[in-house]
């Protein structure tokens, strides 16, 4: 991989992880639903125009839609309202376990030993996080966000059954069923709507242009355009690199603060998570070539 790939592939987490940031200071704003539904509607408007309706799969994409980005992210920033965006972003990462796990309960795909040895040590970390004595009463805030990993994860078993459709064609798709999805959400669960929006300030609609445009349609298209050209096992790595920058940007733009207790759990669920998602080692890689 070229330093350009490794470039690109490095952009990926940063991008991801900051967007974790700006959601927490509009979220400060915007009622979590709310938000989402705007983040939706800005990256429905920027690739609406660029790509065509995939014929017969319509009615699927919008049921993935509905669970992959309206259910998901409703409960996923719903949480992370009650949860410092550290901590919120590793819980986030229950989702490459779950999806590990559903892969093989309904794809048939392949968990050896060492992928379920992360899976537990994924779990355990997050374990260990939520029994942090400072996070006592927001146990509900910290299920939301697992219940959110969760459903990405079954959204994304489902969208491997469409085959390759193309990652623009799916992000514009997506955006465009779950915005009225989530604004049907809003109305529903949350309310005081009109003057949330007359509230918000350029800070607030930047960090929704940011989540639209850079976050959701800009670094899923990156993430796609590598995956096209490198192998999944060359790609997936850079996710590891996710919770670091979320949690330094969190501590530098936030100022939060990181307990020893959630040092020790980040670091089983980062050794957990490259366990899963890291298919060979360097030294297994160079033994293999002599």
């Amino acid at each position: 991989m070229s330093l350009r790939y490794i470039l690109l592939g490095l952009s990926v987490p940063l991008i991801w992880g900051m967007g974790f940031v700006f959601a927490k200071a509009a979220l400060a704003n915007f009622s979590p639903i709310l938000l989402m539904a705007f983040r939706f509607l800005v990256t429905a408007l920027v690739l609406v125009w660029f790509v065509k309706p995939p014929a017969g799969i319509m009615w699927r994409l919008c049921l993935i839609a509905l669970i992959a980005a309206a259910v998901q992210y409703s409960l996923t920033f719903t949480g992370l309202k009650g949860l410092d965006a550290s901590t919120a972003v590793l819980v986030v990462q229950l989702e490459v376990p779950f999806i590990v796990m559903l892969g093989s309960i309904f794809l048939g795909e392949h968990v050896g030993w060492r992928k379920w040895a992360g899976i537990a040590a994924a779990f355990a970390g997050v374990m260990l996080i939520a029994g942090e004595p400072r996070l006592e009463g927001s146990y509900l805030a910290i299920a939301m966000v697992v219940g959110g990993a969760f459903t990405w994860a079954v959204g994304q078993v489902m969208a491997r059954s469409l085959g390759d459709i193309g990652g623009f064609t799916m992000i514009a798709w997506i955006a465009i069923f779950a915005t009225p999805q989530l604004f049907v959400f809003s109305l529903i669960f949350e309310d005081n709507h009109m003057q949330q929006i007359a509230d918000a300030d350029w800070v607030v609609w930047g960090a929704v242009v940011y989540m639209g445009v850079i976050m959701t349609a800009l670094g899923y298209s990156i993430w796609y355009h590598l995956l096209g050209k490198f192998p999944v096992a060359s790609v997936a790595p850079f996710l590891l690199l996710l919770p670091v920058f979320s949690i330094v940007a969190s501590v530098v733009f936030l100022d939060e603060t990181l307990t020893v207790h959630a040092i020790i759990g980040a670091i089983i669920v980062m050794a957990g998570l490259a366990f899963i998602v890291v298919e060979r080692w360097p030294w297994q890689a160079r033994a293999a070539n002599t």
